[in-house]
């Protein structure tokens, strides 16, 4: 995914933080050519003794394991958890119904991309609208060029600039034998979807928000959620106030490296983090990539609080569970078991979703 946020990468590998992303990571079987990598213990899981199952603890209803606490939040009525030791970090299991998940993962693929959001595919092929259905329809992005022929100075609803080159989707019976111009499946473009921009736009380049860039604001719904979810990280009387989302997808062998999100206004505002999809492991550490950090699982439907204190520590998520007996995804797999839903059924069973909504001002 990210990767790497600072540049002396090479000197991270020797971090608390580093060893324990190499730990968690998914390793490949041995190649079948030759002498191949070692496999992990316990075909290929790992071990995860030491990672923190915040269902399990719900579950059981036993005492908490030293440092785990659950607060209590006047006004909020579901089960939050926090570390006494990471003040600002506010775990809650559990926090989506199936139908809720399902919603959010059917407009992460169909409604998100859609300009004027950017994602990580607009820099190579300008804005691509309907995305999704294309993909239903087995179409194919296939490059076109303006009638002049001449690049523009002006810029198109979305705010891209108009390209001498431009791709449209067509069936993918009209590409014709020898076609010579570049073409990509809907399917594929999907599958390569990395993350989206929800809200005020944020430049990657620059790691920053840029205001100039059209954009819509969040859905009335996911800021009604977001607001909701945000109340155990906020002052009393005070509501949150989202202004931006960062929309991560994860396919089979991305992972997402050690960083801080630094780059809203106020930290004290919580950053409001939807898990959906297939489980994963998160890492929580602290100021510096020295310290070792807490790793936990985050399941679909969970939702993740960071803010203050929080707002400051190396974060990152080393892996994701595809294989069917550690998805945990099967209550995704009963809800969309419709025809309608085949495509997004697919994807789901190797893909992981992360909505994050954030104050920006």
């Amino acid at each position: 995914m990210y990767g790497e946020t600072e540049p002396a990468a090479a000197a991270s590998e020797r971090t608390a933080f580093r060893q324990a992303e190499k730990k968690y990571k998914l390793y490949k079987p041995p190649s079948t050519k030759g002498r191949g990598r070692k496999k992990p213990i316990d075909g290929g899981v790992g071990d995860l003794s030491e990672v923190v199952d915040f269902h399990a603890l719900l579950a059981c209803g036993v005492e908490l394991p030293a440092g785990i606490c659950r607060c209590n939040c006047p006004g909020f009525d579901l089960p939050v958890f926090r570390f006494l030791d990471r003040p600002g970090f506010y775990f809650i299991p559990g926090a989506l119904s199936t139908e809720q998940q399902c919603f959010w993962i059917r407009e992460s693929l169909k409604t998100f991309p859609q300009p004027p959001n950017r994602t990580n595919l607009t820099a190579l092929y300008g804005p691509i609208f309907d995305l999704l259905t294309a993909a239903q329809n087995q179409k194919v992005l296939l490059e076109v060029q303006n009638s002049d022929g001449q690049e523009s100075n002006e810029r198109s609803n979305s705010g891209e600039k108009t390209r001498s080159i431009n791709f449209k989707f067509v069936e993918h019976s009209k590409i014709e034998k020898g076609e010579t111009r570049r073409s990509t499946t809907a399917t594929t473009l999907v599958r390569k979807l990395r993350w989206s921009t929800l809200g005020l736009q944020f430049d990657w380049s620059k790691r920053n928000y840029d205001v100039s860039l059209p954009h819509n604001s969040i859905l009335d719904a996911l800021a009604t959620l977001a607001k909701k979810m945000a109340i155990p990280a906020m002052p009393s009387g005070v509501e949150f106030s989202p202004e931006a989302a960062i929309v991560n997808y994860y396919g089979p062998s991305d992972m997402l490296g050690g960083h801080v999100d630094d780059m809203e206004a106020d930290w004290t505002k919580p950053i409001v983090s939807i898990s959906l999809g297939c489980k994963c492991i998160f890492l929580l550490g602290g100021k510096t990539r020295d310290e070792v950090p807490r790793a936990m699982f985050l399941r679909s439907g969970d939702i993740v609080l960071m803010a203050g204190e929080a707002r400051e520590r190396f974060h990152g998520v080393p892996r994701i569970f595809t294989e069917i007996d550690q998805q945990e995804i099967s209550g995704l797999v009963s809800q969309l078991s419709g025809d309608d839903d085949r495509f997004i059924l697919d994807y789901i069973h190797s893909s992981r979703i992360n909505i994050n909504i954030r104050q920006v001002y």
